[in-house]
């Protein structure tokens, strides 16, 4: 993977997801953070029903658009983490970064959380 892409991801938070709609088939960008957790990459939210993490269970490919100091699309799987111990233990770790840990429990049974896969740099990558 390019140096510059790879200092992104562990460094920003920022982008935007295209997913496929789970009804519509059609594409839908949105703006949100990710998480970089010992080179693991994450998506979650606060807790509550998300139209994104609806589409990514149907349909799991989507692309991951670095749009910060350097302009990737990369193609990504998000499989969803549904493992309680798992969710802890990854939220944990996100909400004491972010200042939340007392928020942690409602988190755990809430908050959508995907793990994201880097499949292939796309094309249309370049500075910030």
């Amino acid at each position: 993977m390019d140096a510059r892409v790879q200092q992104a991801l562990e460094t920003e938070r920022t982008i935007d997801i295209t997913t496929t709609g789970r009804a519509t088939g059609r594409s839908h960008r949105i703006e949100m953070w990710f998480h970089n957790l010992d080179g693991q990459l994450y998506l979650t939210g606060t807790p509550g029903a998300r139209d994104w993490q609806a589409n990514l269970l149907a349909h799991p490919e989507f692309t991951f658009h670095l749009k910060g100091s350097v302009r990737a699309n990369l193609r990504a799987r998000a499989p969803p983490i549904v493992d309680p111990a798992r969710r802890r233990t990854i939220l944990s770790r996100l909400l004491d970064r972010l200042g939340h840990a007392t928020e942690l429990d409602a988190w755990v049974r809430e908050s959508p959380l995907v793990e994201v896969e880097i499949l292939e740099r796309e094309r249309g990558t370049g500075p910030g």
